[in-house]
C-alpha cells in the first residue's frame, strides 16, 4: 500500500495541500511529506531559525547570548532550554541589543558593540555568542565585523551567530548554524595538557533536567574521560578542547549530527550514534563504545555496570508495568526523540500509535518508519486543529509532547506528560528509565480520568 492509499483524507479532514503530510506506515514506502514551508493562514508549531541556533548554544553555562534584534525575538530567553548546569548560571541572563525603530532606520551595529562592550564589563563571559534575527539581517547590519572589533577591544571571545530567522522554514537550519558556530569559531582553539586513549565528547547532550548526569556516572565507571557535552552543562574552554577528543557519541541525532560530520572532517574524529533513553538502549550504547575502545578492562567493567543497573530494576517497574500495560502513547516531539523513544514505551508495555515531529526531515522520518510497528499513524508538523482531530478519533491513553501542546491534550482527557525542554525530571540511563516510567504512570493512572467522565464540549466541537 503507498501512501497515496494512507493519506490524511483518510484519516482526518484537513486541507487538501496537507494531506499528504499525515500517512499511516504500511510498508516501506510510508513516508509523510516533511521539511516544507507552512501553509500560510494556518497555525504551525515550529520555531525558526534563530531559534533553532539559540537551543544548541544556550546551555554553556560560562557564555551569554546576545541576541541583536526587536527584544520581542529575546522573549522568553531566560532558561529556554531547561537545561542544569553544576556552575555557572551565567547562561541563565536574557540580553538583547533592543533595536528600535530608529535603529532599523539608522542601523544597529553601533548599539550592538556598546551592548558587547557592556556586557563584557558587567560579567566577564567566557564568550559572547551574538545572534543575527529577521530584523538585522534584512537592514544589514554586519554583525562579524562587530564582533571582530568587540573581540579585538575586550581580548573576550565574541562569536556572530548568522542565524537570521527568514533563512529557512525549518529550524534545523539553524542546528547547523549554532554547530558552524562552534566548529568555525571555537572548537579546536583550545589546549589539553595531558591526553588519555579513552578522551570522549559526548555531543548533543544538552542537560535537559540534568539527564548528562544520569549518563555521566556510566562512562566514567567504564574510565572514559569527557573533555566535553556539547553543549549541556560545558564551558567554553572546554568546548575550545573538545577537537583532542578519540571519539564523538552522539545523543540527540538531530541537532548534532551535523556537528559530528564536521569534526569528523576537520579533526578526523570518529562518531558513533547512542540514546540512554530505555533500558536496551542504555546496554546497547554502553555495548557500543566499548567494543569502539575494544579494551578488555572496559569490557569487564560494562558487564559490571550492566548487570548493576539492571538489578532489581524489573522487581522495581513491576507495579508500574502492570498499570500500564496496553496503554497507548501518541508522539509528538522534537525529530531525535519521535523514534528514540518508541522502544522505551514498549519497555513498559505501552503501545506507540502515533509518531509525529515539528521540524522533521526525510530522515527523522525514515527512523520512525523503521521502529513504530504497521499501522502507526506518522504525521509532519501537524498544526492545533489537526492534533485535535487525531487525538479525538485515535483516542490515546498519552501524549508526550512540548508545553504547547499540554492544554490541548488535557482538556481532551488525554493524559500529558512533558519531554521537552520544560520537564524537571531526569530521564537519561538506568535510574532515569525508572524515573521515566513515574511519571509516565503518574500521568496516565492518575483518579483524575475517573473523575473527568468526558472532555471539554467547546473544544471538541471542532
Amino acid at each position: 500500500m503507498d501512501n497515496e492509499k494512507t493519506c490524511s483524507s483518510e484519516i482526518i479532514e484537513t486541507f487538501k495541500s496537507r494531506e499528504s503530510h499525515i500517512c499511516i506506515k504500511s510498508g516501506n514506502l510510508s513516508l509523510p511529506e516533511c521539511d516544507t514551508p507552512g501553509i500560510p493562514g494556518t497555525v504551525t508549531q515550529r520555531t525558526c531559525v534563530f531559534g533553532g541556533a539559540r537551543i544548541v548554544l544556550m546551555p554553556i553555562t560560562d557564555a551569554l547570548h546576545l541576541v541583536h534584534g526587536p527584544i520581542g525575538c529575546a522573549s522568553c530567553t531566560w532558561d529556554i532550554r531547561g537545561s542544569k548546569s553544576s556552575d555557572s548560571k551565567l547562561y541563565k541572563q536574557g540580553c538583547s541589543s533592543d533595536l528600535t525603530e530608529s535603529d532599523i532606520i539608522f542601523g544597529g551595529e553601533r548599539k550592538l558593540y556598546d551592548s558587547i562592550i557592556e556586557l563584557n564589563k558587567l560579567h566577564d563571559p567566557g564568550a559572547i555568542f551574538v545572534y543575527a534575527t529577521c530584523v538585522s539581517g534584512v537592514i544589514g547590519d554586519d554583525i562579524s565585523a562587530v564582533c571582530k572589533k568587540a573581540e579585538e577591544v575586550t581580548g573576550s571571545r565574541v562569536i556572530p551567530v548568522q542565524s537570521e530567522g527568514f533563512q529557512d522554514h525549518n529550524k534545523t537550519k539553524g542546528h547547523w548554524i549554532g554547530c558552524d558556530a562552534l566548529i568555525d569559531n571555537l572548537i579546536g582553539t583550545g589546549n589539553l595538557e595531558d591526553e588519555t586513549p579513552f578522551d570522549i565528547n559526548i555531543v548533543g547532550e544538552f542537560n535537559v533536567a540534568g539527564d548528562l548526569w544520569g549518563v555521566k556516572p556510566l562512562l566514567e565507571f567504564l574510565g572514559i574521560r569527557i573533555i566535553s557535552a556539547i553543549t549541556g552543562d560545558s564551558k567554553v574552554e572546554d568546548i575550545a578542547k573538545a577537537h583532542n577528543a578519540k571519539l564523538n557519541i552522539v545523543q540527540c541525532q538531530k541537532s548534532s549530527n551535523y556537528l559530528a560530520k564536521k569534526m569528523e572532517k576537520k579533526f578526523n574524529i570518529p562518531s558513533l550514534k547512542v540514546n540512554f533513553f530505555g533500558i536496551d538502549s542504555t546496554i546497547n550504547s554502553i555495548t557500543e563504545i566499548v567494543e569502539f575502545f575494544n579494551d578488555n578492562k572496559m569490557k569487564e567493567k560494562a558487564q559490571v555496570l550492566i548487570e548493576n543497573g539492571l538489578k532489581n530494576l524489573d522487581e522495581k517497574l513491576k507495579t508500574y508495568r502492570s498499570r500500564l500495560k496496553g496503554k497507548t502513547v501518541a508522539l509528538y516531539v522534537g525529530g531525535n526523540k519521535a523514534w528514540s523513544l518508541v522502544r522505551a514505551f514498549e519497555e513498559l508495555g505501552m503501545e506507540v500509535i502515533m509518531s509525529g515531529t515539528k521540524n522533521g526531515i526525510k530522515e527523522d522520518y525514515e527512523n520512525i518508519r523503521d521502529v513504530v510497528k504497521e499501522g502507526t499513524l506518522i504525521v509532519d508538523d501537524a498544526n492545533s486543529t489537526e492534533l485535535m482531530k487525531l487525538l479525538k478519533k485515535y483516542k490515546p491513553n498519552l501524549l508526550i509532547s512540548g508545553a504547547k501542546e499540554k492544554y490541548i491534550a488535557l482538556k481532551l482527557g488525554v493524559a500529558f506528560c512533558d519531554f521537552n525542554h520544560d520537564r524537571i525530571s531526569a530521564f537519561a540511563g538506568f535510574k532515569g528509565f525508572l524515573e521515566f516510567a513515574k511519571e509516565v504512570d503518574a500521568a496516565v493512572s492518575t483518579n483524575v480520568w475517573k473523575v473527568a467522565k468526558k472532555p471539554f464540549k467547546t473544544i471538541c466541537k471542532i
